[in-house]
Formats: C-alpha cells, sequence, structure tokens
C-alpha cells in the first residue's frame, strides 16, 4: 500500500502548478469586510517565508528545488507595486528545500536530509552563495521529508521530521516527531513525539508555549481523522502517532488494545480541525493593523485535501487562543475562495507577519505570495 500511496501523491492535481492569479481569481477570494488581499510577488512554488530586520523576503519553495530572495521586500510594499515582483534566485538544485529561517545574517534552510546555512547571505544576493552544511543529519526519505523550520524565542532552531508513510511505526525516534537544537545544529533533542507531519509552529505570545498542526492520516475514510491543531506544555510529550488520532480515535492498525481516551498517556488535541485539510503555516496575530478582536488570534493556512470526495481546505482559518495559552475555539473561516466547487487554482501555504502588522501568505500552486491588509475602519479603543 505505501508505494501505491506515494504514487497517488505524486499524481494529486492539486500539487500541479499553475498561472499567477488573475484579477478575476483574486475577486473571488472572500475577506472580512474591511480586508484587502493583492499579489506582491512571485516565486515558483512558494512554501516558508523569513524575513530579515533589513527587509530582505527568503522564500523557501518544493517540487522547484529553489531558495529565492525579494531584497528591500518592506520599501517595495510601501511603494504598492502595481505589478507584482519577481523573486530572485539564490539557490538551486537543492532538495525540496521548503523552509527557511533568517537570523543574524544567516539564512537557514531545510532539505530533507539536512540543514544548510548562508552566512552573511545579504551581501552575496548578486551572486551564488555557497551553503554550509550543519553538523546534524536527518533521515533521507522524501515522504514527509519536507520540513518546516523555525527559531523560537529560546534562540533554538526547531526542525520537525514527518513520518516515512501514511502510516507505519518506526525504531528510530527521530520520525514522526519535532526537535530542538543550537544554531550551530548541536545539542539536538527531541520535544514531540507521534507528530505525523507537522509544517506550522509557532508560540503563544504571552505563556511562550510551543504551538503545532499537525496532518492526520489518510486513506481512512472522508471525515476521520482530523487535522489537530496542539499545544506542547511538558518537552517529551507524545501526540498519539500511530495508536491514536483526532480527539481520542484508535489507529485500526496500531490502535489496538491501546488507551486512546483523554486519560491516556497520550496528549489530546487543543482543537480538532477539519478532516484532511492539511493545516501547514500558522501564526498569532501580534500586530496593530488589523482591528482589536483579531489580537492574539491564531490564524492558520490550509492547503487543502488531495484524497477526499469533496475537497475541503484551501483557506486560511482562525481560531481563538485564550490569554493564558490554555483553552483554542471559535475555528472558522478567515479567508476563502482558492476552491471554486471541486477545483482548486491556489493553495495557502504559509503566513508571516510584517512590521505594519499585514500578513504575507504563500501559495505554491499558484506561485505568489500575497498581501492581506486591512483597510477598513478602526472602533475607537475603549476606556480600560
Amino acid at each position: 500500500m505505501s508505494w501505491l500511496y506515494s504514487i497517488l501523491i505524486l499524481l494529486s492535481p492539486v500539487t500541479a502548478l499553475s498561472a499567477a492569479p488573475s484579477a478575476d481569481q483574486l475577486k473571488q477570494i472572500k475577506l472580512p469586510p474591511g480586508f484587502q488581499i493583492t499579489v506582491f510577488a512571485e516565486a515558483d512554488n512558494a512554501r516558508q517565508l523569513a524575513l530579515s530586520p533589513a527587509g530582505t523576503l527568503f522564500i523557501g519553495s518544493r517540487h522547484a528545488g529553489n531558495v529565492y530572495a525579494v531584497p528591500n521586500a518592506l520599501t517595495l510594499l510601501k511603494a504598492e507595486q502595481t505589478k507584482p515582483v519577481k523573486a530572485q534566485l539564490i539557490a538551486s538544485r537543492l532538495s525540496q528545500p521548503s523552509g527557511v529561517a533568517f537570523r543574524e545574517g544567516t539564512l537557514y534552510v531545510a532539505a530533507i536530509s539536512e540543514i544548510v546555512t548562508f552566512p552573511d547571505i545579504e551581501k552575496h544576493l548578486g551572486g551564488k552563495p555557497t551553503p554550509k552544511v550543519l553538523e546534524t543529519k536527518f533521515p533521507p526519505d522524501v515522504h514527509h521529508g519536507w520540513k518546516h523550520i523555525e527559531i523560537g524565542p529560546d534562540g533554538l532552531l526547531y526542525v520537525p521530521v514527518g513520518a516515512p508513510c501514511n502510516i507505519c511505526l518506526s525504531n528510530d525516534k527521530i520520525y514522526a516527531s519535532i526537535a530542538r537544537m543550537t544554531l550551530d545544529g548541536k545539542n539536538r533533542e527531541v520535544i514531540a513525539h507521534g507528530v505525523r507531519n507537522t509544517l506550522g509552529l509557532d508560540w503563544h505570545p504571552r505563556t511562550k508555549e510551543l504551538w503545532f498542526t499537525d496532518n492526520g492520516r489518510d486513506l481512512w475514510g472522508d471525515d476521520r481523522p482530523g487535522d489537530e491543531l496542539n499545544r506542547v506544555a511538558q518537552t517529551g510529550t507524545h501526540f498519539g502517532y500511530p495508536f491514536c488520532h483526532d480527539m481520542g480515535l484508535n489507529d485500526p492498525e496500531f490502535g489496538k488494545n491501546k488507551d486512546c481516551t483523554a486519560k491516556g498517556p497520550y496528549q489530546f488535541p487543543a482543537l480538532r480541525l477539519g478532516p484532511h485539510v492539511a493545516a501547514l503555516g500558522i501564526k498569532f496575530y501580534r500586530g496593530e493593523q488589523f482591528p482589536a478582536t483579531y489580537k492574539g488570534k491564531l490564524f492558520i493556512a490550509e492547503h487543502g485535501s488531495w484524497n477526499r470526495n469533496n475537497k475541503i481546505g484551501y483557506r486560511i482559518m482562525t481560531v481563538d487562543v485564550s490569554a493564558n495559552g490554555r483553552k483554542a475555539s471559535n475555528y472558522k473561516v478567515f479567508a476563502e475562495g482558492w476552491l471554486q466547487g471541486e477545483s482548486a487554482w491556489g493553495r495557502p501555504t504559509y503566513l508571516l507577519e510584517l512590521p505594519d502588522g499585514s500578513f504575507l501568505l504563500s501559495d505554491d500552486a499558484a506561485g505568489v505570495i500575497y498581501r492581506i491588509s486591512y483597510e477598513g475602519k478602526k472602533a475607537p479603543a475603549t476606556k480600560k
């Protein structure tokens, strides 16, 4: 079954690249009143985004094997370009370099089996910078091998490692995990187990606890299991895969005789998301541009289902998370329209908050980066 499953993913029609969205397609995207969406930049198969303090936007890709940059992105955004900016190629022929992060002049890029760095990258944007490989190594499996990386508030590099399959159990504890390490690739430790495949990490603004999305297993029906939103309250927590899924579902193969209840040894999700929505990038909103009701909300980019009879996802959702970081609720649509009937022309992938409080959103199917901003009137601040 595993080889057939891999072929099905490769042949899935929604993975094919499409042309940049037209004006008519952009009009199909529905946002709350006062919000608008525009196309800022074009980059083939755009995935994770990272922004330097100097304003350079870095863009990872998966299928393209390239890393891109948009120098002076913040200046260009303020100039309100009428045409999308073409991102420039800065690295190529990498193994699915989906994840990018930036810290103190160095660009970190996650390939399948390794993390490479580009020191002083902004001094070499016009040439072909030579990457340096960190000492740490990861499995070479392509299945769920592409990675989303983040540098946490503790200054450590966080790297998820997906399961090398749809559903399986491996003796190597690095699979189906989230690891962290120092920026030189040393002192690696696994902080979360039983995580099938996450491509979305962020930290609660107040508690600094790590939250992440997890994509549920496939080929178990249209409506199960749901994708998950999880919180790491304690290092070393096991989140259930491959034994338990969703809110207490025993896996039909690996979940026999396992306690998948809330009282069992596996951590329940903070919130159940839609089934097969492929929840990827997440961001707590910290800015001031959006109305005050959005402060602290969690935004989720849903890449969209590939093997469901009726497609779902292809949208941005919001979730309310309590100030103490203990409760998640009110999972609802913020932006949709990339899916029209059963045809999808775009796939939201990663969210990046800009200094002015607007969002950049990558779309790997359309090959663009959007800007989502608020132009409406805000209610006056209430006196405390």
